[in-house]
């Protein structure tokens, strides 16, 4: 399995319509949260944030929300930000637009947010403009990539991942997923303690 843990200059440059990361000078870290809301990953996650009194964005599936709505719910309520993570949770480049922009348009009806993200980092330049120029969306890709998918890993490296890849400013992705949760459950609180004593905070995307 190939990723890069640390998005690299030339990927940010070739996809320069997207966000990749926050400027700013400030000790602020952008926690996301893909693939939810999921009925065991996303309430541990919420409990975690709020013992920091953290903030975070998540990117929604709408057929996941459709069948969540209570922690659909309890994520706005709690003062987070959700993002559009498609309906079906399409690869942009195996899918054609119609469907694509079809399935985003479907998740739209139970994700209010003006922020979208590609399911896998994946989409094609027409895709990305139309997303833009038509639906008005904010393209959010991230900067630093737990992998807490890979199920090689340990939690302790999806940890390990994180911190010495972040800085200020950095999107980071977790997964709020059945498949990802054995290793979340081990780094979220990780990551939350250590930048929390380096005198981080953490503050969803506007």
């Amino acid at each position: 399995m190939f990723y890069f843990v640390k998005t690299p200059w030339l990927l940010k440059k070739f996809y320069s319509g997207c966000i990749w990361s926050i400027n700013t000078d400030k000790k602020i870290v952008y926690l996301t949260f893909d693939d939810g809301p999921h009925r065991e990953a996303t309430p541990f996650i919420l409990n975690e944030l709020k013992k920091y009194k953290a903030k975070a964005t998540f990117f929604c599936i709408g057929k996941n929300v459709m069948a969540e709505p209570g922690i659909y719910r309890t994520i706005l309520d709690n003062g987070h930000r959700v993002g559009n993570h498609t309906h079906h949770h399409l690869n942009g480049w195996k899918t054609k637009d119609e469907e694509y922009f079809k399935d985003i348009e479907l998740a739209s009806k139970h994700i209010d947010s003006n922020l979208f993200r590609p399911p896998y980092g994946r989409m094609s330049h027409f895709q990305l403009a139309h997303l833009r120029s038509s639906f008005n969306y904010k393209v959010i890709m991230w900067d630093v990539l737990s992998a807490d998918f890979d199920q090689s890993l340990t939690g302790e490296k999806c940890a390990k991942n994180v911190t010495a890849h972040t800085k200020a400013g950095s999107i980071v992705i977790f997964h709020d997923s059945t498949k990802a949760f054995e290793r979340l459950e081990i780094a979220l609180p990780i990551v939350l303690n250590q930048f929390s004593e380096k005198g981080y905070v953490f503050e969803s995307i506007f």
